[in-house]
């Protein structure tokens, strides 16, 4: 009789229940006799819902704003180290630009007269102080301070005795570029120990993959030059240089 009318209550919820409707599912009926299961949701555990309350948060920020006239304001999460390994940087930068100036300088000599090389220099020096002016734009984004270094005089002639002029100065354009790449890699070491991830990913994007092709072009002058001697084959090259190639 109690089944009976169990049964009959329980009828007229039997589609909602099957439908997920309820914390009950039907599952069978056989024989008049109910049975019934527990449903999936009440096996889950309980969410916790993380109530995020940002005028209490931010309290702790805005006690860490600073009120010195000279002090950055924008500057967040961003370490000593850092903003000294910036600045480091940007006078590797204008360091290998000087040399590359002084390179221009001296292959568009009227004795030397070697107008491509000249300018493929000028442009690698151009672009290297782009890249110096990069690194200061950040540093003040960034909050930090840009300190400019003293830069060494570079030598003024190129001319070796057994290599001669354009295969001596790709040599060492080859060799400055490699340093570089090393010093970006410092740089990004740096950034990976002070755990700043918005620097690591600035060299990443903006310097890393540009340096590796820059090595790869400038090793293929080398490589050129090489075969070429020191006479009328440094001229073709020259005359390559001057039609359209570009530092890269």
């Amino acid at each position: 009789m109690l089944l009976t009318t169990a049964y009959s209550l329980l009828q007229p919820l039997a589609p909602r229940l099957l439908h997920g409707g309820g914390d009950l599912s039907l599952r069978s009926r056989k024989a008049g006799c109910l049975v019934m299961n527990a449903s999936s949701e009440a096996n889950k555990p309980a969410i916790m819902n993380e109530v995020f309350e940002p005028f209490e948060e931010v309290k702790k920020e805005l006690l860490l704003v600073p009120t010195v006239p000279h002090a950055s304001l924008a500057r967040h999460v961003y370490s000593d180290p850092c903003e000294a390994a910036i600045n480091a940087q940007i006078n590797v930068e204008y360091n290998v630009s000087y040399v590359y100036h002084a390179m221009y300088a001296y292959f568009d000599r009227d004795n030397v007269a070697l107008k491509g090389l000249a300018k493929f220099f000028k442009e690698a020096s151009v672009e290297e102080r782009e890249h110096a002016e990069k690194f200061m734009e950040y540093q003040n984004k960034r909050g930090g301070q840009v300190n400019l270094h003293g830069m060494m005089m570079p030598i003024s002639d190129y001319d070796h005795i057994d290599k001669g002029d354009a295969l001596y100065a790709m040599e060492l354009a080859l060799s400055l570029e490699k340093l570089t790449n090393e010093k970006l890699l410092n740089l990004h070491k740096v950034a990976d120990e002070n755990n700043d991830a918005q620097l690591a990913d600035f060299v990443e994007s903006e310097f890393l993959a540009e340096q590796v092709e820059s090595i790869k072009k400038i090793s293929e002058y080398v490589a050129q030059l090489r075969r070429v001697g020191t006479g009328h084959g440094v001229w073709n090259f020259d005359q390559m240089l001057l039609a359209g190639a570009t530092a890269v």
